[in-house]
Order: C-alpha cells, then structure tokens, then sequence
C-alpha cells in the first residue's frame, strides 16, 4: 500500500521537520520509517543492531533525499532511553512513533521472569519515559503527534499470553487518555491496535502463526489515521478479528482468545 499525494504532504506540513521511529530496524517501525521518508521526514531511527540502521539509513537517504540519524540504543534501559533523547534535542521533532517493543507466549509459570520484566522495560516503562518527553515538547509547540503500538489483544486478558497482552493493555488506555487529554495543546496521539503480524515478532514470542498480516498491510492505515482517531484497527484481518468479537461478553472474549493463543503455543507443550 501507497500514501497519496495528498496524504504525505499532510504528514510532512503537520509532523514535520523530523520524526521518531523507535524499533526501526524491522517489522512495523521499518515500514512506517519508509512511509514517514517517502512523506518527505526526516528521520531519526532507533534499534540495537547498528549495521542494520546503518544499512537502512543510507537506502532512505538515497532513495528519498532525506536526513537519516542513526541512535543505537536499547530501549529496556534507562540509558538507553536517555540517550534518544539527549541525542535528539536539537531537532525540530514533530513526530514520536514507539514501535520499539516484544512479546512472549507460552505458559506463565514456566516463564523466565527476567525476560517477562524486561518485556515490561521495553514495551511499557520505555513508551511512557518517550511518550511523557515528547508530550510535553509538542505541547510547548502547540503541535505534535505520537503513535502508540497496542495490539490487537490488548482489549482482554489472553492466556498463554498473558504478560504480552496486558503490555498491550497499558498501551492501549494510555493512548486512549492521552489522545483526548492532549488534544487541547494541538498533539495529536494514536494507538495503533493491529492483529498478527509477520514480521520477525512470531519467532522471538515463540508462536506459530496460521493467519497474519505483513507490515506494508498495515503501515499506511495507520498513518492516515493519525490525527483523525484515537485508535486504528489496521488491515481487514484486524478488523474481522475485532468485529466477529463485538458482541461477545469480556469473559467470553478471555476464553476465546484462550482457544486461539493455545493453538498458536501448542507446539511448546508438544
């Protein structure tokens, strides 16, 4: 999928001169870097493994004629949060995409703490340090956006997922909030709600994927939804999920996604 002629000039007159994609190196983040570059952005991109910003920074420039920084930083540390911010306050940011962030699966008493915790840092504590930092910069300038990563099962509790998914559900009620509490200072704030998507993200959680979306699939619904919803639920995938649920109780949805998580870890009980 393509932005538009119209589209990109939006973004580019309202988020710009540069803009934040945190988790840039794959998945989602990378897709929105390419869309955000192609706007006309320039970029700050933000991962651990340098060779693949570094890579990713020199295709951007060539391709788009745009400015491309490179910060190597890992976002389950406070250092690392820091220094993305100390490295980018001489730049005019109009724009803060936390897409940095993991999942894991599988059964929550046979789960490795340390790595639930640092799940937390990375996919919660991180996005609120970022989040808070550049909401208060964009509101200085009565202009801004920011674009949060929920999930798709971040609307109810999701055994065998059940630490990943209430991440999600942090993300999504920050978002939420803050999409009507910033509104008054010109920032505009999205959660960006997707079902699966291939990227990478499967592997590291450890699940088996039968239906997914890809990121280009969901890169340009999002941001054409930023700053006309709070919430945007990307690809028809997404949408079907969402919608066959609509009518069913909480409690049900629990159970449900209990079926469908267990389906996707089964092979870890085998």
């Amino acid at each position: 999928m393509k932005l538009s002629k119209s589209e990109k000039s939006r973004l580019k007159t309202k988020y710009g001169k540069w803009a934040i994609v945190t988790g840039a190196s794959s998945g989602i983040g990378q897709e929105l870097a390419e869309l955000l570059a192609e706007a006309g952005l320039n970029l700050v991109i933000n991962a651990r493994r340098e060779s693949e910003l570094e890579k990713k920074a020199a295709r951007l420039e060539t391709t788009y004629q745009v400015q491309v920084k490179i910060i190597t930083a890992d976002m389950s540390t406070t250092d690392g949060v820091q220094k993305l911010i100390n490295d980018t306050q001489e730049l005019e940011v109009g724009l803060l995409v936390v897409s940095a962030g993991f999942g894991t699966s599988g059964s929550f008493l046979q789960a490795d703490i340390e790595q639930e915790i640092n799940m937390l840092q990375v996919n919660c504590e991180a996005l609120l340090a970022l989040t808070h930092h550049y909401a208060k910069l964009f509101a200085q300038n009565k202009r801004g956006g920011i674009i949060l990563m929920s999930s798709l099962v971040g609307f109810q509790g999701v055994p065998f997922a059940a630490n990943y998914a209430a991440t999600k559900a942090y993300v999504q009620s920050l978002a939420e909030a803050l999409h009507i509490e910033l509104k008054p200072y010109g920032v505009d704030v999205l959660a960006a709600a997707p079902g699966p998507v291939k990227s990478g993200f499967e592997s590291r959680a450890n699940m088996k994927m039968d239906m997914s979306l890809t990121p280009d699939q969901v890169g340009v619904p999002i941001l054409k939804a930023l700053g006309r919803q709070g919430t945007v639920l990307p690809g028809f995938l997404t949408k079907f999920l969402v919608y066959s649920l609509r009518t069913v109780p909480r409690w049900g949805k629990v159970r449900i996604m209990k079926l469908v998580m267990g389906g996707m870890t089964k092979h870890q009980r085998n």
